[in-house]
């Protein structure tokens, strides 16, 4: 099995590094391991090794592994985030079982995750997903509609708005690779921390700006990212 402690550590390494350059507190980004497809037993090694936050693209899936950890979460504290599309049929099992939901990008949603938090449960953490490019391949609210969702979610007593998530296209070079490293890549988050601004400028209060993944944290770090979903860098490349 992959070393995943190393692996973890050397993502941790890249934050305080990227956080460096960025005059930026570390502590002030969250890592989110992203453990689709992943068993148990590598997360397991994960919590050891010091992880906490976990994502889930698949929610069926995403809710067998908080059931079958039900004892590492209470004795750790882990936090589990749903970080896939979110369909109707499917609000109830992430009400039920998530701490937070990444993927917010309708009000229908965000009302139907409000009714069906159980009563008496904390309240589900949730971020407004942005289709910052546009792209009619990808899910998300268009940037003009954020505000409007973002004033509906806020009269909702189950739901906390916490931020803004996006995962936009990434710049490739003339090779075909990602463009590390550059002012193309870290411009490309820049609409998204223009939208999280904007919103904390009106008293949202937000405190989550969930952008980059193992290629493109380091820029997104310097554009400000609070959370970066990182998956393959702890995991390893999947099947």
């Amino acid at each position: 099995m992959t070393n995943i402690a190393q692996n973890i550590a050397a993502v941790r390494q890249r934050i305080q590094l990227s956080c460096h350059k960025a005059d930026r507190n570390s502590d002030d980004v969250t890592l989110l391991a992203v453990s689709k497809t992943v068993s148990t037993d590598a997360i397991k090694l994960a919590i050891t090794a010091g992880q906490r936050d976990f994502g889930e693209n698949y929610i069926a899936e995403g809710v067998e592994k908080i059931a079958t950890l039900a004892a590492e979460t209470a004795q750790y504290g882990l936090q589990w985030h749903c970080i896939g599309p979110v369909q109707s049929n499917k609000t109830r099992l992430v009400a039920q079982h998530f701490d937070w939901v990444h993927t917010v990008d309708r009000l229908k949603i965000a009302e139907r995750l409000n009714e069906q938090r159980p009563e008496g449960a904390k309240r589900l953490q949730v971020c407004i997903q942005v289709n910052i490019d546009n792209s009619p391949s990808k899910s998300g609210v268009a940037p003009h509609e954020v505000l409007t969702l973002a004033q509906e979610i806020a009269k909702l007593p189950r739901l906390q708005l916490r931020g803004i998530m996006a995962i936009p296209d990434i710049p490739v070079n003339t090779q075909g690779d990602f463009a590390m490293n550059n002012i193309a890549v870290q411009a490309v988050f820049v609409p998204a921390r223009a939208i999280f601004e904007h919103l904390n400028a009106l008293n949202y209060d937000l405190d989550t700006l969930s952008i980059g993944m193992s290629a493109d944290l380091e820029p997104a770090i310097q554009a400000g990212s609070t959370m970066v979903r990182v998956g393959s860098a702890i995991f390893g490349s999947r099947a």
